[in-house]
């Protein structure tokens, strides 16, 4: 058989036989690691396919890996892309809904459309910027030029719907308020967060919480007057008992509160109609009737 020449990749010794050896005898290589060389007059030697134990091949083999589980994800997100925004939609329609108290219903878009007869653009003077258009603009678009503005209708009566946007403790909070057609009454509440403490200031978002809201008055004398506090009076028309052990959330929502709604004041103020006093007419006296029996008289 003829003999064949192979040189070991790690420390270059040299091997004449029929095949290389299993084991360097210099450096211990195994025979994967021995190139065969061409020997003058003998056939060239086998192309050696690829060393899947080199660190060249471990390092391509998961580039390729990542970039097809990349192209996978990428065509998997495109694809739900439709639906996530769909969703998202749905949910901020059931916040708004939610605020209006009317929950847990089956067709939130439905009942959306049936509920809320514009979502206007409004300015900080309480103008119209644009009838429509309001429910697509996102949180960090809203300025005081650009103030969305739900106009909505729940048995037969308007309801103003105003969006929220504060900081928490740890992390965002917001939330929408209904506001009943004195422009001033709070007739519903909806409040959520991204990460505030169980039991403390995730509890902004419960009922038993945002149900305190109802009733109350947002302006006195043109000023905003809501507020949330500690040791809240009860009959006070415009203070809300604040969570305890809260502190920081509560103070956050408040910061909220007052910012939105010395936005939406111009515009809340505008529909708060002043009361008239009853004026009682003047008692007749006998002068008084008898101008009138000489006018007839003369008549």
């Amino acid at each position: 058989m003829a003999t064949k020449k192979y040189v070991c990749d790690i420390c270059g010794y040299t091997h004449e036989g029929s095949s290389a050896p299993d084991v360097c005898p210099l450096c211990k290589a195994t025979a994967d690691k021995f190139s065969e060389v061409a020997v003058a007059g003998a056939p060239a030697p086998k192309k050696r396919g690829i060393n899947t134990n080199s660190d060249l091949y471990a390092v391509f083999y998961a580039a390729v890996v990542v970039i097809i589980v990349a192209f996978l994800l990428a065509a998997v997100s495109s694809s739900l892309g439709a639906r996530q925004q769909q969703n998202i939609r749905l949910d901020k329609m059931k916040q708004i809904l939610s605020s209006l108290n009317i929950k847990n219903v089956g067709d939130a878009q439905a009942e959306y459309n049936k509920v809320v007869k514009s979502d206007a653009i409004i300015n900080v003077n309480g103008e119209s910027v644009k009838d429509n258009g309001g429910f697509d603009v996102k949180n960090d678009e809203i300025t005081p030029e650009n103030l969305p503005l739900y106009i909505c209708e729940v048995d037969g009566e308007t309801k103003y719907v105003i969006p929220m946007l504060g900081q928490g403790l740890w992390g965002g909070i917001w939330g929408y308020m209904a506001v009943n057609s004195d422009g001033n009454t709070i007739y519903g509440t909806y409040f959520s967060h991204s990460s505030e403490t169980p039991g403390l200031g995730a509890e902004i978002a419960s009922e038993k919480f945002t149900s305190l809201f109802e009733g109350k008055q947002l302006l006195d004398g043109g000023n905003v007057a809501l507020v949330v506090k500690k040791g809240a009076n009860a009959s006070s028309a415009s203070e809300v008992n604040a969570i305890s052990g809260a502190t920081i959330t509560c103070n956050g929502l408040n910061a909220m509160l007052e910012k939105y709604l010395e936005n939406y004041k111009a515009f809340l103020a505008a529909k708060q109609q002043p009361v008239e006093a009853d004026v009682e007419p003047a008692p007749a006296t006998e002068a008084t009737d008898a101008a009138v029996t000489e006018a007839n008289v003369t008549e």
